[in-house]
């Protein structure tokens, strides 16, 4: 058996507006290498796209199990260790269908919310004039005003909401006592929610499940998490996706002239963005729960695999020239930014659609969006599950 060195140390960089060099170096030579997380333990880093995807698609390779007693983990838990296969839970307390409604893009008024708040938040921007901070004054609001539409909860509670996500999406060695307790207080907030007849959306819904003897073995502690959960991951990705979007749209000046000359390209520029996007700033866990082969390795059951999402969308044998932005590539929506197999993101649609408006509005009302500081000022979360720039000074 080979010997394998294991002092790579991941994750590589937190800069989004580069790919880390690694990233190809291993894909070409060693595409499933052994890495020490930031816990400390041995995970195998994969980074070709045909192999994260047999990963991502392979029932053997588990979301569930990363969370169990014992085994080797990316980084400690900020979230209870039963949380973590969120969606499976849902599915089984047969609250997939009322979750999935809530996420459809097509859902009545939705669009014209979406419109009507990234209109209001641009018209602020300009009234108050350049430089603007597109991450704090624009995407983050924007996604939480999206989730509090979806859960039903009042816009102006995005505040206290969003600011346990700073620690809830950290990625740290040790687990973090204030973890614990923002979890503690948001799933209490969610509970009053579910008490409140002002309530409206998914939280409602949520409410009126208690009295279904079809729902009576689904605790008041499991609807509330559903909330906390749906408005932390949901903001956290689409207030990220969208913030690194304009990085990348304002890296790549072609684009955005592009899309200036001919907005109905926005969808196409959105799945381009959502392609060569590193806001993704880890990788996507899962357990071997057998032995398995993997290209020429062997996983041993129990081993962590993590699936390197920058490895495989940049991976030239799936998409050629990954570098360039083509609104015309044939497989665009191959990409595997939304995860895959059984745990493939339920808002998909959702999120594009959110980007894609977000988008829409900014290049109308501000067509000549740059950064306002060279880009090597940008300053980098650091160990975060979200690459995502602490501002974005912005100018027209």
């Amino acid at each position: 058996m080979t010997t394998v060195d294991t002092s790579l140390a991941f994750p590589f960089s937190a800069r989004g507006d580069r790919i880390p060099p690694q990233v190809n170096a291993l894909r070409e030579t060693t595409p499933v290498r052994k890495v020490r997380t930031i816990a400390g333990d041995e995970a195998w880093l994969v980074s070709s796209y045909a192999l994260c995807k047999q990963v991502l698609e392979d029932r053997r390779f588990s979301l569930k199990d990363t969370s169990a007693p014992g085994v080797p983990r990316q980084y400690a838990l900020t979230i209870p260790p039963e949380v973590v296969n969120n969606m499976g839970n849902i599915t089984g307390a047969g609250l997939r269908k009322a979750v999935m409604k809530a996420l459809n893009p097509k859902s009545p008024g939705l669009e014209e919310f979406l419109r009507t708040t990234a209109t209001r938040l641009v018209d602020t921007l300009v009234a108050e004039g350049a430089p603007a901070d597109l991450r704090n004054d624009f995407a983050d609001p924007f996604a939480a005003a999206l989730h509090c539409r979806i859960l039903g909860i009042p816009q102006q509670d995005a505040p206290r909401l969003m600011r346990s996500l700073h620690i809830a999406f950290m990625n740290s060695a040790e687990p973090i006592a204030a973890a614990e307790l923002n979890w503690n207080r948001d799933i209490a907030y969610m509970v009053e929610r579910l008490d409140d007849p002002a309530t409206s959306g998914l939280m409602a819904e949520l409410a009126a499940l208690r009295d279904d003897p079809e729902h009576s073995q689904v605790s008041e502690q499991m609807l509330a998490t559903v909330g906390v959960t749906l408005f932390g991951a949901g903001v956290i990705s689409t207030g990220g996706f969208l913030t690194m979007a304009l990085v990348s749209l304002i890296q790549h000046p072609e684009l955005k002239a592009q899309l200036l000359a001919d907005p109905s390209l926005i969808p196409a520029g959105v799945e381009e963005l959502l392609r060569i996007n590193l806001s993704i700033g880890d990788a996507l866990p899962r357990l071997a729960t057998e032995d398995v082969e993997l290209g020429d390795v062997q996983i041993g059951k129990g081993e962590l695999v993590l699936v390197l999402v920058e490895g495989a969308n940049f991976d030239p044998d799936a998409f050629p020239e990954p570098e360039t932005v083509d609104l015309n590539r044939p497989n665009a929506s191959a990409h595997l930014s939304f995860g895959g197999g059984q745990h493939f993101c339920p808002a998909t649609a959702l999120g594009r659609r959110h980007a894609q408006i977000g988008l829409e509005v900014l290049l109308d009302r501000i067509p000549g969006l740059d950064l306002a500081v060279p880009s090597d000022q940008l300053v980098w979360r650091t160990r975060f599950m979200k690459r995502i720039p602490e501002r974005l000074p912005v100018l027209w």
